[in-house]
């Protein structure tokens, strides 16, 4: 007998589900729900290094990629879409790919997992190359189309990670780091859109949002970078700027408009008193590391 994946194994805290109460469901779903950091923390040796590759490779001018099928490829197109309003990047910088192309975001396509040609399609179409980062997902760690895309990026050099909630998973053999979150039995036997899914969508949003921090996307915790596409974000932006410049509110609002809502920018312009091409030099300067600017200013 084959051994069963660990996510794909009966729950026996929630076998009786099904005639149980709207409440006891949700509490039932919550209690597996609060296991899932738990296992993360476990990771974070893994999740580091991780961070490390990607924000080395990102200052090498490098992209990061994310592969994956169903609810993973689905994870990874929601991480990489949110990078450019979050930290104003260019959308090439950040992508997520799905096994099936964006029609399998709403709709499952057959067998798309288990392709390896839509692997070497996808990846022979995207030119990476040895600065660029794969990230390959897969919460059983032995779909094809994951498998497939680590050993393409490995045949080149490439550097890879590799998510997944699988122990023994044939993924693990083809990645330089392995994050492995085992997040065990579901609620629903089988359906890794739930702790699993959640697994995964916390260990990218770690791994994103680390690498921006460690290439000067934000200073202290605010995000610098922020691209203010609505009136939310204009008002984030404009009290960012008058925390970090020490203005006011307005002050910082009227600097923002001329500039075209450039928050690093902004506050440098504040801080100093320089016009906005004073501020893009020096920047420029110091690789866009708003806090070594002020190490570098405040010290001479």
């Amino acid at each position: 007998m084959t051994d069963i994946i660990t996510t794909e194994k009966i729950n026996p805290d929630t076998v009786n589900i099904d005639i149980s109460s709207s409440y006891e469901i949700a509490m039932m779903i919550n209690n597996e729900d609060l296991k899932v950091a738990k296992k993360i923390s476990e990771n974070l040796n893994s999740i580091a290094e991780a961070i490390d590759t990607i924000s080395e490779n990102f200052i090498k001018g490098g992209r990061l990629f994310y592969f994956g099928a169903g609810t993973s490829g689905r994870l990874g197109v929601l991480d990489a879409s949110e990078c450019p309003p979050t930290f104003n990047t260019n959308p090439d910088m950040v992508q997520g790919i799905i096994a099936g192309g964006d029609k399998a975001l709403r709709f499952a396509i057959e067998g798309a997992e288990d392709s390896i040609e839509l692997a070497r399609q996808d990846f022979d179409r995207l030119n990476i190359n040895t600065n660029d980062t794969v990230v390959s997902i897969s919460a059983s760690g032995n779909a094809n189309y994951a498998i497939e895309i680590l050993k393409l990026a490995k045949d080149k050099n490439i550097k890879t990670i590799a998510i997944t909630c699988n122990p023994k998973a044939k993924m693990s053999c083809f990645a330089n780091i392995v994050i492995c979150i085992e997040t065990g039995a579901e609620a629903i036997t089988g359906s890794t859109r739930m702790k699993a899914g959640s697994a995964q969508k916390m260990v990218l949003n770690m791994l994103t949002t680390g690498a921006m921090i460690k290439i000067g996307k934000v200073y202290k915790n605010y995000m610098i970078d922020v691209k203010p596409t609505n009136i939310k974000l204009k008002n984030r932006a404009k009290r960012i700027v008058s925390s970090i410049a020490e203005c006011s509110e307005n002050e910082a609002e009227k600097i923002l408009q001329t500039n075209g809502y450039k928050v690093k920018e902004a506050v440098i312009q504040i801080k100093y008193s320089l016009t906005l091409q004073e501020a893009v030099e020096l920047l420029n300067k110091h690789k866009g590391v708003l806090r070594k600017v002020f190490e570098n200013v405040n010290s001479n």
